[in-house]
């Protein structure tokens, strides 16, 4: 990310400062970038803190690459595997040889009953008895001499492996603390020229302890850099520039607000006492907007919920399709959210109004019996691709430093699927349906806007789209739509549709 302050100095003069985000080296030749608010590389290596406590770090990573790589690791393990395979082996066969003399004395008593008399019948069914108790003592005993001797060959292993974790525990809270010491060195002015450290700042946040990279970002650095040179900030914008991250969603040239998890509490201090634009978060779009209802019985809701109201109770704003229906039906036993729209998209939602409808509801949902279609109009057009239709299987997880964005992630992201179908291009524009086959946090935007995905993000997207150049008309609204659901009925079971169209 790239950063521009517009600032104002004690003349009057307006001028401009520029930056980046990160520690990264960029060719400063023709552009000065202000400085980092810390600057590591600026500390003494004989007294600075970070080289002194650095040095022991290092070591111990050099300590954990030596134990990691002993080859006696390898040999130990590969002895136990082999032990615990022939263990399975013998208890296999051991089993399976019970089973088989379990048949034979069924087959014994049976035959025992039929030929012999009361008192050999007692006597024979006494000593059959012995030896089912004698095949479950030698399954019981051969399990024992497997443990003792598997546990007394994982002793060197258990060992070399608490040895290892060991050094990584020092060296977690080493690092805890070194990290804590440098995040004390970013000590950030507001126009007041009031000081505060990261940890100061972060002492309050939902996450006490600041994010790796915190006060690298480009928007700190341009107001530090201001606020020391006694310049007026009067306006910033960020911008990505260049090829797109793996997970996140950054468009080439496209404007960016700063993210909440890194910078928002700074900027909270940083930005006190000047006069700032309103927080978009902190407004309510949809003060105004009526709720409509176009099925009601005395368990289901169906309403059409406008874009900009939120399906819930959000952080700072209240009103919610859930409170205002709960206002409308004080005396509902159901939890009457079963499902939900994102805030900004509009269209058909489901309330349970019954306890017995909510239950029934969220099973539909869960076994994913629910049909539901979406339809959107994309930024730009699909033309460039000869397909009509299509699947996207990206894996969604929440960005845990900007939220409530959502970061594509195959290693730790849920599964989510989203079948597409193109309905016509017009104006540049492709407007298509989108069956979403799992309900993932704004699923429906990150396939549309990642490169992965169709590479189009929805128009009117703030969160992954483009903002419109100078001459085009900013969208009043994300052109998403929830057009048609069906569903079974949660008492009388009856097949139901829902179709309200679009207004984009």
């Amino acid at each position: 990310m790239f950063g521009v302050l517009l600032v104002e100095n004690s003349l009057g003069e307006i001028g401009y400062v520029s930056g980046f985000s990160g520690k990264g080296f960029i060719d400063d030749a023709l552009i000065n970038f202000v400085p980092p608010v810390f600057d590591l590389t600026a500390l003494d290596e004989d007294n600075g803190f970070f080289h002194e406590e650095n040095v022991i770090i290092n070591r111990l990573n050099a300590e954990l690459v030596s134990l990691e790589q002993n080859p006696l690791l390898d040999e130990y393990q590969q002895a136990i595997n082999l032990m615990l395979s022939q263990q399975d082996e013998q208890l296999e066969v051991q089993r399976n040889l019970m089973t088989l003399n379990r048949q034979n004395r069924k087959v014994k008593r049976e035959q025992a009953k039929n030929t012999l008399l009361d008192e050999a019948i007692a006597m024979k069914l006494t000593l059959l008895a012995k030896e089912s108790v004698q095949d479950k003592n030698t399954l019981r005993d051969l399990k024992a001499y497997w443990l003792n001797l598997i546990e007394t060959k994982q002793k060197p292993l258990i060992s070399l492996n608490d040895d290892i974790t060991a050094i990584k525990n020092t060296r977690k809270k080493l690092s805890t603390k070194l990290q804590k010491k440098l995040f004390k060195q970013y000590r950030l002015l507001n126009s007041a020229g009031i000081e505060k450290d990261l940890m100061e700042l972060f002492k309050m946040a939902p996450y006490p302890i600041p994010p790796a990279g915190t006060g690298d970002c480009a928007a700190p650095k341009l107001l530090q850099y201001a606020f020391m040179n006694k310049l007026k900030p009067l306006a910033m914008a960020e911008f990505w520039w260049g090829k797109a991250p793996k997970s996140e969603i950054r468009q080439h040239k496209n404007f960016y607000p700063a993210c909440s998890g890194k910078c928002q509490p700074i900027l909270v201090h940083m930005l006190s006492g000047m006069k700032v634009d309103e927080n978009p978060l902190l407004v309510n779009p949809a003060e105004n907007m009526e709720l409509n209802f176009i099925y009601q019985d005395d368990d289901l809701l169906v309403v059409n919920k406008p874009s900009g109201l939120l399906s819930v109770p959000g952080k700072n704003i209240k009103d919610c399709v859930y409170s205002r229906v709960k206002e409308q039906f004080p005396d509902a036993t159901g939890s009457l959210i079963v499902h939900r729209l994102d805030m900004s998209t509009s269209g058909i939602m489901i309330l349970a109004l019954s306890k017995r409808a909510q239950k029934n509801l969220q099973q539909q949902f869960i076994n994913r019996t629910i049909q539901k279609c979406y339809v959107a109009l994309l930024e730009s057009s699909l033309e460039d691709t000869m397909a009509k239709t299509g699947e996207i299987t990206l894996p969604l997880r929440g960005d845990f430093e900007d939220r409530p964005k959502q970061l594509v992630c195959f290693e730790h992201g849920k599964h989510a699927k989203t079948q597409w179908q193109v309905i016509e291009t017009v104006n540049g524009k492709t407007k298509l349906y989108l069956y979403p086959e799992t309900g993932r946090t704004h699923q429906l935007r990150v396939h549309c806007a990642h490169p992965d995905g169709l590479n189009k993000p929805i128009l009117g997207d703030d969160l992954y789209g483009n903002m419109p150049k100078a001459e085009e008309q900013k969208p009043s609204r994300l052109c998403l739509h929830a057009k048609t659901l069906k569903l079974q009925h949660p008492i009388t079971h009856e097949w139901m549709s829902f179709k309200i169209d679009e207004d984009f």
